[in-house]
């Protein structure tokens, strides 16, 4: 059966241990962590970006998702809005796994 919008979950990040930083949502962690990743610093082609971990805690859970993410900045498509800047940025994420805050 298929979800409803209200069914959206909040993932936490964090950074430096324990500190979470932001909150993301989405109905999957990858929708989540693909929000988290725009947020990296872009490099200028998908081939020059570097990984970088990003760790997301599911609220109201122990479990901790685990991807590594790039970002890379691309030309807007020519039929994108006219509030739409010209370079936007675009991401990738690759899950790693699940670790529980117990094990971590």
């Amino acid at each position: 059966m298929a979800r409803d919008d209200d069914d959206k979950r909040n993932f936490a990040l964090r950074e430096n241990g324990d500190d979470e930083t932001s909150v993301f949502s989405g109905r999957t962690p990858r929708q989540a962590a693909l929000k988290a990743a725009r947020r990296l610093d872009a490099a200028e082609s998908e081939n020059a970006a570097d990984e970088t971990e990003i760790r997301l805690r599911e609220k109201g859970t122990k479990k901790v998702h685990i991807y590594e993410a790039w970002a890379w900045e691309e030309t807007a498509p020519e039929d994108s809005p006219g509030w739409m800047p010209e370079e936007i940025t675009e991401a990738n994420v690759s899950k790693e796994g699940i670790k529980h805050l117990e094990e971590i």
